[in-house]
C-alpha cells in the first residue's frame, strides 16, 4: 500500500499539475475516442499502451478480455458497452487480448480452475474459443503455439459476442461504429490488429493508426 500511497502524493505534485487544465475539462464530462475492451491482467495499461490522455479511452477490462452475450449477464460488462455506445456514442471498440494470457491458459487446461468456480464459470463464455481450438486445431501441441492461436481466436469469439448487443449491432449497421480485433504482445511491446482482408493477425501499421474509415465497413467472417 505505501508504493501506492507514495503514488498518489507524486501524481499530484507533477503529474496533475502539469495537466491540471486538462483535468479542469474533466468536470464538463467525457467525450472517449473508444471503447477498449481488454483483460484484467495488471500487465497491461490500456493508456500506456496507446498513449492517450485522461478522458480518451472508455476501458471495460474483465478476465480474458470476456464479452458476455447480450442476454447472458445482465451486468457491468452489458452495461457497460450500451452506454458507451448509446450515450457515448464512441465510433470504435477495440477488442483486445494479450500474450502468456492465464484465463486462456486455464480455458485450455480446466483442472488449473478447479479452486476458482467462479472464473471456471465466467470462462463458459469464451467456450466457442475451446471448441475452434481443440477441433480445428488438433494438429497444434506445442503449448505456447496453442496458447498463442487461443488468445487470438478468443478475441475474434469475443468480438462476435459484442454483435449479439443491440446498440453495437444498431450502429455497426448504420456504419457509425467499427470494430476491431488486438492482440497485445506485452514482451516486445507489439500489437497485432486483425485483417479481415488477410485473415490474421497483422502487426499494427503506421497508416493503421486512424482506426475509423466511415466509408468502408469491413465485418469479420464467420469462424
Amino acid at each position: 500500500m505505501q508504493k501506492l500511497v507514495d503514488g498518489i502524493h507524486e501524481f499530484q505534485r507533477n503529474y496533475f499539475s502539469q495537466d491540471q487544465k486538462l483535468f479542469e475539462t474533466l468536470v464538463d464530462g467525457q467525450n472517449p475516442l473508444a471503447l477498449f475492451i481488454t483483460c484484467s491482467d495488471s500487465r497491461i495499461n490500456p493508456n500506456h499502451l496507446t498513449q492517450t490522455k485522461p478522458g480518451e479511452l472508455f476501458i471495460q477490462r474483465t478476465a480474458g478480455n470476456i464479452v458476455p452475450p447480450y442476454g447472458a449477464v445482465f451486468g457491468g460488462e452489458a452495461a457497460t458497452i450500451e452506454y458507451a455506445v448509446s450515450a457515448l456514442k464512441v465510433k470504435d471498440i477495440i477488442v483486445c487480448g494479450h500474450s502468456h494470457c492465464g484465463a486462456m491458459g486455464g480455458l485450455l487446461d480446466p483442472a488449473l480452475l478447479e479452486k476458482m468456480p467462479a472464473v471456471k464459470s465466467y470462462l463458459q463464455h469464451a467456450e466457442s474459443t475451446r471448441r475452434i481450438v481443440d477441433e480445428n486445431y488438433s494438429h497444434l501441441t506445442d503449448p505456447q503455439k496453442r496458447l498463442v492461436l487461443t488468445v487470438q481466436e478468443n478475441v475474434l469469439v469475443q468480438i462476435e459476442n459484442l454483435k449479439t448487443h443491440p446498440s453495437v449491432a444498431a450502429a455497426v449497421s448504420r456504419g457509425e461504429l467499427k470494430l476491431h480485433g488486438w492482440v497485445y504482445k506485452f514482451e516486445t511491446g507489439e500489437v497485432y490488429n486483425y485483417s479481415p482482408d488477410e485473415g490474421q493477425f497483422l502487426p499494427i501499421q503506421d497508416e493503421e493508426v486512424v482506426l475509423s474509415q466511415p466509408e468502408v465497413n469491413r465485418t469479420l467472417p464467420p469462424i
